[in-house]
């Protein structure tokens, strides 16, 4: 439909669907492609005729989260905040469209991937799927909303623990605490996914969309995303602040990068 760097989007009647499309590098979230899946969504939000819309990732990984490269030890620097709220402007996009979005997850869905997932209304994974939210290994605070939204999910509890140890954690363990829809066999996922898009797309839009407005406005309610604008601030503090930068070049040297 129109060219992007990062993805690809295309439409089928009533279903769409925008695939994280740099598999070589397991599809990190740069600031590019968070812009562009603003971009994307926003696209669709052009087309009444779409009713659901797949979020999945090209090759062996949903997404490998926030690029990496930013938080490398050669950066001299913190990033520019306006680069920093990308993830918050992305996850308000996606949580924020017409259609109904289904993120069909498989391989490796790790920090910002996991919030991207999170802004989706609906979750299909790959049963070998392993989340991670490997951020305060980083010396870098989850920003993007993900708090509220993990919390949404899965509770106070759990995102405590998941975020402040940093563990893997699997898809069953996800579906266990609620952040999961389905498990689906690895070889399925993304079809069960399309076959919920197509069921979906069969129903009216007006019903569909006054769904989604009702049960976000209640979520809102329960835990509210309004002071994530200020989780850039906390990005770039995190940024500045000599220890974090230490812990986060030892975790990157840990891993080889």
């Amino acid at each position: 439909m129109t060219d992007f760097e990062t993805l690809l989007v295309e439409t089928d009647g009533r279903t769409g669907r925008i695939q994280l499309n740099r598999p070589e590098s397991l599809n990190p979230l740069s600031t590019t492609c968070l812009l562009e899946l603003v971009a994307a969504a926003d696209w669709f939000n052009a087309r009444d005729e779409v009713r659901s819309v797949v979020v999945h990732g090209a090759g062996r990984a949903f997404s490998a989260g926030a690029d990496l490269a930013s938080f490398g030890g050669d950066n001299d620097g913190p990033l520019p905040r306006e680069a920093a709220d990308a993830g918050r402007l992305m996850a308000e996009a996606i949580e924020g469209m017409q259609a109904v979005t289904i993120a069909a997850v498989h391989g490796h869905c790790v920090g910002g991937g996991v919030v991207l997932a999170a802004a989706c209304d609906l979750r299909v994974a790959a049963e070998s799927t392993r989340f991670a939210i490997p951020e305060v290994d980083l010396g870098i605070p989850l920003a993007w909303g993900g708090i509220q939204r993990l919390v949404r999910e899965i509770g106070p509890a759990a995102t405590r623990e998941l975020v402040l140890t940093c563990r893997p954690f699997s898809a069953a363990e996800a579906h266990g605490l609620g952040m999961l829809n389905t498990v689906a066999a690895d070889g399925e996922y993304l079809h069960v996914a399309q076959e919920l898009a197509a069921t979906l797309a069969t129903k009216s839009a007006l019903t569909l969309r006054a769904t989604l407005r009702a049960v976000d406005a209640a979520a809102e309610s329960l835990v509210s995303t309004g002071t994530a604008w200020s989780d850039a601030d906390a990005l770039v503090n995190a940024l500045h602040d000599p220890e974090s930068r230490s812990v986060g070049a030892a975790y990157l040297r840990s891993r080889g990068r």
